[in-house]
């Protein structure tokens, strides 16, 4: 395989007009469809996302996000620590009008991305999101136990086929895939590595978390230990399958269903209304 030149890299900018949300596949959402925001796991990118459109329906408007460092923003330096990244990304949300009225959704890393913007939009008083559904993703004081950042190439590729991260198709392909975004995978990894977590007062949203049965980076006692972080509802579903089986066909399937319902939910509730959103707590088991 020949080698891939490396990209002219800059600094990171939320205000030089920078594709955070850049169009993807059309979708049929309503003109008044609740932004559900996603945030991508480590490495990810918002091709992930776009097709969920049509399964989420007309009163879901999917708003994938683009983080430096991959795909238009190849060119990009990628973050590697976790307050510049929070902060550049709430800047985002601002300046495109998705600090209220919304709904967060966040796979791994995004998972915890997405908790961090919501406290970031709490504490500039911003409404912030309606509530958070989250996937594949401990309780933030869980995370910094890990340095997958720092690992040899051959152990970070084998530390993701082991979880399922390389996808399907012939090896060759989808390690050359790999290697191209492994600066972005890298320096998201060190964001997860090095986080540090601070104890803050609980959401007052709705929070709904996912994970796999055979999930390793999420244990079912570490995804339970999100209920300290709201207030509001809290409900934890556990799925077959492992940490990239939540994106898959066909556990992704189950994904959809709950994500939608979970949206018109609150969408009925109307904005301003994360305390009334109910004070349930369960957990349900899909086998």
């Amino acid at each position: 395989m020949p080698p891939v030149e490396p990209p002219a890299r800059g600094l990171p900018d939320a205000r030089r007009g920078a594709p955070w949300f850049p169009a993807g596949a059309p979708g049929p959402a309503a003109p008044d469809a609740l932004p559900l925001v996603c945030f991508p796991y480590a490495g990810g990118t918002p091709s992930v996302f776009h097709r969920w459109a049509r399964p989420l329906g007309t009163g879901v408007r999917v708003a994938p996000l683009l983080l430096p460092g991959r795909g238009l923003r190849l060119a990009e330096e990628p973050f590697t620590s976790m307050g510049p990244l929070v902060d550049a990304v709430t800047d985002a949300l601002t300046d495109q009008g998705l600090d209220a009225d919304c709904a967060f959704f966040g796979h791994s890393m995004g998972a915890l991305l997405a908790y961090e913007v919501a406290c970031a939009l709490r504490e500039r008083r911003r409404p912030g999101p309606r509530g958070l559904f989250l996937s594949g993703s401990r309780a933030p004081h869980s995370y910094g136990d890990r340095r997958d950042s720092t690992l040899p190439e051959e152990e970070l590729v084998a530390l993701l086929g082991g979880l399922g991260g390389l996808g399907v198709g012939p090896s060759a392909v989808r390690r050359a895939f790999l290697r191209r975004r492994l600066p972005a995978l890298r320096a998201d990894l060190r964001v997860c590595d090095h986080y540090q977590w601070r104890r803050r007062a609980p959401l007052d949203l709705p929070l709904t978390v996912m994970t796999g049965a055979d999930d390793p980076l999420a244990r079912p006692e570490q995804a339970d230990s999100w209920r300290a972080y709201t207030t509001a509802a809290f409900h934890r579903h556990e799925v077959p399958g492992g940490h990239f089986s939540l994106l898959e066909e066909p556990t992704q399937d189950l994904l959809l269903h709950e994500l939608r319902s979970w949206c018109a939910g609150l969408a009925s509730a109307g904005p301003g209304l994360h305390g009334l959103a109910g004070s349930a707590r369960t957990s349900q088991r899909y086998s």
